[in-house]
């Protein structure tokens, strides 16, 4: 049997409010920090693995860990979140400034839609997901920690539980409903198990 624990970063600078540019360099707070710390103390034994997204908050937030268990190996992977508004457009914005273009993005529910440079579809999201726990699946460990972040954790308990056919809109809607029905905190973490065949939550 083969564990992953998926962990949330700590509080960002976005998450508190402040206006950001580059999605993969949004730092944590000092509220954040602390928090990372936390998740670190929360083991009770090392991983066999410890995965991080390549975006600064998360490398962050799983920095406590690696710290407190240095024998631990630890890769970047891309399990980076979901940007699916182009950076250009919303630099300098707050996520309250954002909250029109995030609407009218998830009401046109187009998986292929792409916003512009630097952005990326929902179907693109969703193979990415796939790949990730495919290549997690033929891991020969034992158990795993994964640093990352919410949309594409809520994408991956999505897949577990509902194992859509097709990523079309009605996948994408489903999603979205998921999503939102189902937030997770900062710092929140969920446990997915393989038994050779297949995924399930813990």
């Amino acid at each position: 049997m083969f564990t992953v624990r998926f962990i949330r970063h700590a509080e960002s600078a976005a998450n508190a409010g402040a206006a950001t540019s580059d999605p993969a360099s949004i730092p944590l707070t000092p509220r954040g920090h602390d928090q990372a710390r936390e998740v670190g103390n929360r083991f009770s034994a090392a991983p066999d693995l410890i995965v991080c997204s390549p975006f600064l908050r998360v490398q962050q937030t799983a920095a406590p860990t690696c710290a407190r268990f240095t024998a631990a190996p630890v890769e970047t992977w891309a399990v980076q979140e979901f940007t699916y508004l182009a950076p250009a457009r919303c630099a300098h914005t707050t996520a309250e400034q954002r909250r029109p273009w995030v609407a009218q993005y998830w009401d046109a529910a187009d998986p292929l839609a792409v916003d512009g440079p630097g952005a990326e579809s929902f179907a693109a999201f969703m193979w990415r997901v796939s790949a990730a726990l495919d290549r997690l699946a033929e891991l020969p460990l034992a158990s795993v920690a994964l640093f990352g972040h919410g949309q594409f954790m809520q994408a991956v308990r999505w897949s577990i539980t509902s194992r859509p056919l097709v990523i079309d809109t009605d996948a994408m809607r489903a999603f979205h409903t998921f999503d939102l029905a189902h937030p997770i905190a900062n710092c929140a973490h969920f446990t997915a198990v393989h038994d050779g065949g297949i995924w399930s939550l813990s």
